[in-house]
């Protein structure tokens, strides 16, 4: 481990409290909202923000653990460019689940920005405030780099552990005397008196940031829902890995799910082809709104676009409520997650706030 990674550890207080969930009614783990904010055709940017408000108030009152976003660039079928302003808004509309990025992505931005931010939310919704962190650009090279302002992109992502070493001196005010930035004050933080603080996530895709979780002792977020293949592996690395921290005594680790859930199973299918449509889009360089579920029902796939398809579609857990329940029930005990994220990708606002109903139900989660 680098000295920056040692300054990490060294760095991060807190508690298991404010990181490990309670399972609710007979769900195996706690579940919890993953929102991309998603624009269906025909749709608007306010009305998906006015249905993630929708989705967090259900979720609060429905014993999901924890509310994220994700933060996403040049994307028009997604409106959460903006993961702080949004959480602000959830905020202001929720009153006791957990709000967090899912994530932010830290080369995009100056760490003493992210640590204002985030002091800010924790200053608004004391005790309830998750900071994600990743180090993927959000976007295409393109647009990463207009983000940047510069296209030497892999320098951001290489240099992921001395940001996060950094943006933690932030959140607790303590760079050492004689740092440059010893007499800088991220604020809202500690610098105007005793505050909590957000607790850190590592999210990821691949083994990069499972190995480096594990070494700092941090909670790992795992993106299964578009990189099933590598969960295993990088889930076993980040166990491996794994150090007792002032934050963890033992690794948690949750799991990003694709699943929808409807009354019927031809309309759970038909639902998330739309979001598969928009995934072959995006991949072909034609990003846009999330196609209607007629629109991808009608669209003539290719043979390569529909491998991709039958793909994608295998790995959402997707069809009736007892379906849903019982293939996050086998997902859980193949990867041993400590928590699922469930991301609901569909045209309309309306499916998906569906979907997480008809979840809790099926696991008979309170209903306040």
């Amino acid at each position: 481990m680098d000295d920056a990674s040692r300054d990490t550890q060294d760095a991060i207080p807190g508690t298991t409290d404010a990181v490990r969930g309670a399972a609710a009614g007979t769900a195996p783990v706690p579940l919890s909202v993953l929102d991309l904010v998603t624009v269906g055709s025909g749709s608007t940017a306010t009305r998906a923000l006015e249905t993630s408000v929708a989705l967090a108030r259900l979720a609060e009152r429905r014993g999901y653990h924890r509310h994220w976003v994700a933060e996403h660039h040049s994307m028009p079928g997604v409106a959460s460019s903006s993961p702080a302003v949004i959480l602000a808004h959830l905020a202001a509309h929720t009153e006791r689940i957990r709000l967090g990025s899912g994530g932010v992505m830290l080369p995009n931005h100056a760490p003493l920005v992210i640590a204002e931010q985030f002091g800010t939310l924790e200053a608004l919704a004391p005790g309830r405030v998750d900071l994600g962190l990743g180090r993927a650009p959000g976007t295409d090279g393109a647009t990463a780099a207009a983000l940047r302002r510069t296209d030497r992109l892999n320098e951001g992502a290489d240099d992921f552990p001395q940001q996060l070493a950094e943006l933690t001196r932030f959140l607790d005010d303590d760079f050492p005397d004689g740092h440059p930035y010893a007499r800088i004050h991220a604020v809202p933080g500690p610098v105007q008196g005793p505050t909590g603080r957000p607790p850190v996530w590592l999210l990821g895709s691949s083994g990069f940031s499972a190995r480096l979780a594990g070494v700092l002792g941090l909670p790992f977020a795992f993106a299964h829902h578009f990189s099933a293949q590598n969960t295993i592996p990088a889930l076993d690395l980040y166990r491996e890995s794994f150090r007792p921290s002032a934050v963890l005594d033992a690794p948690y680790a949750l799991i990003g799910v694709a699943a929808l859930a409807s009354d019927e199973e031809r309309e759970a299918r038909r639902q998330v082809l739309s979001g598969a449509l928009s995934m072959v889009r995006l991949r072909t360089g034609r990003p846009g709104l999330v196609p209607t579920p007629e629109e991808a029902e009608a669209y003539q796939y290719s043979s390569m676009e529909q491998e991709f398809v039958n793909t994608w579609l295998a790995n959402i857990v997707h069809g009736t409520p007892d379906a849903v329940r019982e293939g996050l029930n086998d997902l859980q005990k193949r990867t041993g997650a400590d928590e699922l994220m469930i991301t609901a990708n569909a045209h309309g606002g309306e499916a998906r706030l569906r979907s997480y109903e008809l979840i809790a139900d099926a696991y008979g989660l309170p209903a306040v």
